[in-house]
């Protein structure tokens, strides 16, 4: 572990979590350090999908942690508590409106505000490291047709910010965050994050496969599973279902 927490700036890279895998698999890294980009062109997001960004305006920020007090099975704890992590960064600007998507999406009111990647490192049954890729939109007001309805914090608030300052501040968040989980704060950490789940006790409209169907979101489970119930109770694996968009909303009663 580093003597103290470690950002470097990086003006230009294909993508910060590929950077800093490649740390890590040289022996280069450690606990804390952190590489923050200006610009990514290959920037990567979930279950293979690219994180585009116009150079200068957002953050791109990756991180190394060493999950010590964790066992492979608590993945899931390290996910939501840097989630919630980045939900208190956002909504100190952005306000109450901002949540968290399942897995660990951030939104604001139904718009895409930010998005984590988290890449693990095993040694056996050891979990060595996790490689923690977060991507924020700050200041640009512009985006690709084809994404769907994403928002920066520039169009909530009208204001311009400096970005690599609020990068280095989420970076300390989220330090702060992993580096003081530990399983007493699993039970607590799992409360808040349903607390503050995006659709949580609405119908919602999922598919799995080719079967389109809608459910009442209840919460996700110490397992980072998705629970809906309908006819029965259900309970979803990242990966295995999608989200569809404009479900008619009717809280659960």
């Amino acid at each position: 572990m580093p003597d103290a927490p470690i950002l470097t700036v990086l003006h230009r890279v294909d993508s910060t979590n590929n950077y800093a895998m490649g740390k890590v698999h040289a022996g280069l890294a450690s606990h804390g350090m952190a590489w923050f980009a200006h610009e990514q062109t290959a920037g990567k997001g979930q279950r293979g999908k690219t994180w585009t960004s116009e150079p200068g305006m957002n953050i791109a920020l990756s991180l190394v942690l060493e999950p010590r007090t964790l066992a492979a099975n608590q993945q899931f704890y390290l996910s939501a508590a840097i989630a919630l992590a980045c939900m208190d960064f956002f909504s100190h600007y952005a306000g109450t409106a901002t949540v968290v998507k399942w897995p660990n999406d951030l939104y604001w009111r139904d718009r895409k505000a930010g998005g984590i990647l988290i890449e693990n490192v095993f040694q056996g049954s050891v979990w060595k490291y996790a490689v923690v890729g977060i991507g924020i939109n700050i200041n640009q007001i512009d985006f690709e047709p084809d994404l769907a309805h994403p928002v920066s914090l520039k169009q909530i608030t009208g204001n311009e910010f400096d970005v690599e300052l609020l990068a280095r501040s989420l970076y300390q968040q989220v330090l702060d965050a992993a580096s003081a989980l530990s399983a007493d704060a699993f039970e607590s950490i799992l409360s808040r994050y349903n607390r503050h789940l995006y659709k949580q006790g609405t119908l919602v409209q999922l598919k799995q496969e080719s079967n389109a169907f809608e459910t009442f979101l209840i919460g996700v489970n110490g397992q980072g599973q998705l629970e809906t119930i309908d006819s029965e109770l259900r309970k979803f694996d990242f990966g295995s279902v999608e989200w569809i968009r404009d479900a008619v909303v009717h809280k659960m009663v």
